[in-house]
């Protein structure tokens, strides 16, 4: 009875032949220096050894936030002290209160309420924030606050001159915004395809809102850099999430790091979401990033029957 009992028990735990198990996430690894497909593993040995590392996400995905989780969680496995995690997804004003709630001086609830968390922190993002908790690791609120962000926006770098000296203090020191460079124009190409800028009602209105709504995005490009730069050191690894146009091609907030911290050993890695993990056909991706991570995008839900 013993016997047929433990094998029950047993059946329950270990998966059937070509079965996976149950937190099992499809992807594949293409590293685009080699050119080649590797595996997960190894990949993350690679990392754990760097100065540097940015993951570019699309932030309203699913596989992608449980890959990034995963590929922390790899880190992790290969070293257990010397993380830094840096986020774009909280603004430097509350670095204080996240630094608190990390060494557990305040609730997880107060923590929430007052940090202006990302409407899905808590399936995106949170599981991120507490294995570094758990971990003991820093993690850094790396963006500008919104609102200076939005100053921005609306009247250029120049609008940072009204600003007070501790309030200047929350965003980047230096900002250096070319409108002449590769990834000035990338961001002209994304914002003219959209719609109503600012509610222009000319080409000439909608190209200089487009200006300094990349005034704006370089400014949290140089803020990122800034912060992520601020934390690299001997024996540190600084592992920064951000919206994948901030890190796409190395440019952007990578390219701001770099600039701070030259000699930097640092690597890029883009989460694509995609249909099918067959067929795959990562030539035309590959300067996007050193590491394309694709996942599979949620399966949309069925047609009601008879439609």
């Amino acid at each position: 009875m013993k016997s047929l009992i433990a094998l029950v028990l047993l059946a329950r735990t270990v998966p059937l032949a070509g079965q996976a198990p149950p937190d099992y996430l499809p992807h594949r690894v293409y590293d685009s220096k080699e050119k080649r497909f590797i595996d997960f593993e190894s990949m993350t040995a690679r990392l754990a050894t760097l100065d540097l590392v940015f993951v570019g996400e699309e932030h309203d995905d699913p596989a992608t936030h449980r890959m990034e989780l995963a590929l922390l969680q790899g880190i992790a496995r290969r070293r257990d002290t010397g993380v830094v995690v840096s986020l774009e997804m909280f603004e430097r004003d509350v670095q204080p209160l996240l630094d608190r709630y990390l060494s557990g001086q305040v609730a997880e609830s107060l923590f929430l309420r007052s940090s202006r968390p990302w409407p899905r922190y808590a399936t995106d993002y949170r599981g991120l924030v507490e294995l570094a908790r758990a971990k003991g690791w820093p993690v850094i609120a790396a963006n500008v606050p919104r609102r200076l962000a939005s100053l921005v926006g609306r009247g250029g770098l120049m609008a940072l001159d009204t600003l007070d000296a501790a309030t200047k203090t929350l965003g980047a020191r230096q900002s250096r915004c070319p409108l002449d460079d590769d990834y000035a124009e990338s961001f002209r190409a994304v914002m003219k395809a959209m719609p109503n800028h600012g509610g222009a009602t000319t080409p000439e209105e909608s190209a200089r809102a487009i200006e300094r709504m990349y005034y704006a995005q370089c400014y949290k490009d140089e803020t990122m850099g800034e912060s992520v730069a601020g934390v690299v050191g001997p024996g540190r690894l600084v592992v920064h999430y951000n919206g994948s146009f901030h890190s796409d091609f190395k440019r952007g907030t990578v390219e701001r790091a770099r600039d701070r911290v030259p000699g930097a050993r640092r690597a890029v890695i883009a989460v694509l979401p995609v249909a099918s993990l067959d067929n795959l056909n990562p030539k035309p991706e590959r300067k996007r990033a050193d590491y394309l991570i694709y996942v599979l995008k949620p399966t949309p839900p069925a047609e009601p029957a008879g439609r």
